[in-house]
């Protein structure tokens, strides 16, 4: 089941862009929520504020890849549509 919901979202260009949205809203909430919201909590600890920003920064990076496979299938299916 989660093996076809994975391959609709990544075969449709438009429920693709729809999902890479979606995490580009949780990371940049993630974003302000740390810098603004729990900045005090997270100063307190090393550990804490280090995880924190550990897992900011996997999912920007999960975004960026996510973004990069969106273009290139975008680039894909140009390609193929005009043959």
């Amino acid at each position: 089941m989660d093996k076809a919901v994975a391959r609709e979202i990544l075969l449709d260009r438009k429920r693709r862009r729809r999902t890479l949205g979606g995490f580009a809203t949780v990371m940049l909430g993630m974003f302000a929520l740390g810098l603004w919201g729990i900045d005090g909590w997270l100063s307190e600890s090393p550990l804490r504020f280090g995880v924190y920003w550990g897992l900011c920064g996997l999912l920007c990076l999960f975004v960026m890849l996510f973004a990069l496979f969106d273009a290139l299938s975008a680039i894909k299916e140009e390609r193929e549509r005009h043959q």
